[in-house]
């Protein structure tokens, strides 16, 4: 992984009582899930970003074409990946760094549902292991939070007063779910991530890791 990114200077101060959890980010090369191209982490603790990671990766050798679909999405090309290590290579240190601090650490994605489902299959394309992985899903968190047209990603940054300078770059995406995340807690009277979760009605879910052959 790249070495960290410092935290804003307007963020540098923390405030008691505020959520920890990491925001995650992938980008993909293609319509397969498990073709990560790009990876985005914030590290937040007592509700501030404290720590930034980003890297390229290369696909797994079996579904590492770029769809020009995708590409227009994000920008990202074979070439732009060139020379990065492959996910099963990247994927021990990004796991490493997550949980470097707390095995039990909360990701937080918008829209879990892909994000964790990256993971997912490229581990499964590859063989590669994941641990038990607890996560929550910003975005609905925010259709229970917030009262807008859209819950996308730009949206939802909007109403949280967080700045996405350009989306579905992976880092400033998950800069801005942590936003998001933070904004949502502190509307929601909570003090963590479980904690507003629990009072929406929704839960803490968990990416199990892949059985064994």
């Amino acid at each position: 992984m790249p070495s960290p990114t410092t935290a804003p200077a307007a963020a540098t101060a923390r405030t008691a009582g505020g959520p920890s959890f990491t925001a995650i980010d992938f980008e993909t090369a293609n319509r397969f899930p498990g073709s990560p191209c790009a990876v985005g982490l914030v590290r937040v603790r007592d509700g501030v970003v404290v720590e930034e990671r980003s890297a390229y990766m290369r696909p797994p050798r079996t579904r590492d074409g770029f769809d020009p679909g995708n590409v227009r999405v994000h920008g990202i090309t074979a070439r732009t990946v060139a020379g990065h290590p492959r996910f099963e290579q990247l994927w021990p240190r990004i796991e490493a760094w997550i949980l470097a601090e707390d095995p039990a650490e909360l990701l937080v994605a918008h829209n879990a549902r892909f994000d964790m489902g990256v993971i997912r299959a490229a581990c499964a394309e590859t063989g590669t292991p994941h641990a038990p992985l607890s996560y929550a899903c910003s975005l609905a968190l925010a259709r229970r939070g917030y009262e807008l047209a859209s819950y996308a990603l730009p949206r939802a940054a909007e109403a949280a007063g967080v700045p996405l300078g350009r989306h579905h770059d992976a880092l400033e995406d998950a800069r801005a779910c942590a936003g998001v995340v933070v904004d949502l807690v502190r509307r929601a009277g909570a003090v963590t991530v479980p904690e507003a979760l629990s009072g929406a009605g929704l839960a803490v879910r968990r990416l199990e890791p892949l059985p064994r052959s």
